[in-house]
């Protein structure tokens, strides 16, 4: 009998890793964020995912093309592969595994992935004609890397992810989570929960150029649908107007943006341009058409197209 059990867990066991090594079981699978782009595939674990979308927010807030968020996205590939170590060769450190004594700022700032991306960036912007060079001689214009050839391994997925978070690509980027707990509902001074103001301090941030809105100190009990997450403090609203394609574009950085931070910052759902991203069950299935609720009202406000929301668990 004891051996019939240990079968059958072995069995229960094989059938598991089988399930989530090819995603037969999308509640097994692990959590992952996937840029796709022209047939191109790029496949990214949270962590990644996190600093991939701040590299091009920050290019996206500089007003940079989407050029340099590729260029940047490929350096940080070949440093770190996308995550902000701790050393490395020479006492480097960061996701562009840079040292002090290269003039970006202390071991703290180079390990500062806000600072070391705008420092990047800063350096970029001193190179001559850097859109018109290949991205590995951009790269390395910056980087001063001994394997200057390496860059252009990661051309590909740079070019792929860059398109899909400045929102040059809609719906380009998802991410699949799974379901995060409960928190406490009392409200902050802004009338959010603790949860949603660290969205709208992050945003804030990020986008310092966008109006916010959907909740006021004390909450919000009118101008929404019945049953919104915005009665509860959990939901912010990022206003992208008047509706254009710029605006659009935009629109879609903000909210490929914001999935690449959901896990972070427990985001449940985002929704913008008549689509739908949630967190937890149905977020295998990436972007999905959103189907607004019946009621009066502008069409462009319904279907979310001049706005981007976003709530939390």
């Amino acid at each position: 009998m004891v051996a019939v059990g240990v079968a059958v867990v072995a069995l229960l066991a094989g059938v598991g890793w089988f399930a989530v090594r090819h995603d037969v079981v999308p509640f097994l699978a692990p959590d992952q964020c996937t840029a796709e782009v022209d047939g191109h595939i790029v496949v990214l674990d949270p962590s990644q995912a996190r600093y991939a979308g701040l590299i091009t927010a920050i290019a996206v807030q500089r007003g940079l093309p989407a050029r340099a968020a590729s260029i940047a996205l490929a350096a940080a590939y070949q440093e770190s592969d996308l995550r902000n170590l701790d050393g490395g060769d020479r006492d480097s450190a960061g996701l562009f595994q840079q040292r002090p004594s290269q003039g970006w700022g202390t071991k703290a700032q180079v390990r500062d992935p806000v600072h070391a991306t705008d420092a990047f960036y800063d350096a970029l912007e001193k190179v001559d004609g850097y859109q018109e060079l290949e991205i590995t001689v951009a790269a390395q214009e910056v980087q001063h890397s001994g394997f200057p050839d390496a860059y252009a391994d990661h051309e590909a997925d740079a070019r792929a992810l860059a398109s899909a978070l400045t929102g040059n690509s809609p719906g380009g980027f998802s991410c699949r989570l799974g379901d995060h707990d409960e928190a406490s509902s009392t409200l902050e001074s802004s009338g959010l929960t603790a949860r949603a103001d660290a969205v709208r301090r992050d945003l804030l941030t990020r986008f310092p150029d966008q109006p916010l809105g959907g909740f006021a100190p004390g909450g919000v009990s009118t101008g929404h649908m019945a049953g919104s997450a915005h009665y509860e403090g959990r939901a912010i609203d990022v206003f992208v107007r008047p509706v254009s394609a710029a605006n659009r574009t935009r629109g879609w950085a903000i909210a490929h943006y914001l999935v690449s931070q959901a896990d972070r910052l427990r985001i449940k759902t985002v929704i913008f341009d008549d689509r739908i991203w949630t967190s937890g069950a149905r977020s295998d299935d990436g972007w999905r058409d959103y189907d607004p609720p019946e009621r009066s009202g502008d069409q462009a406000v319904l279907e979310h197209r001049d706005h981007v929301h976003v709530d939390v668990y």
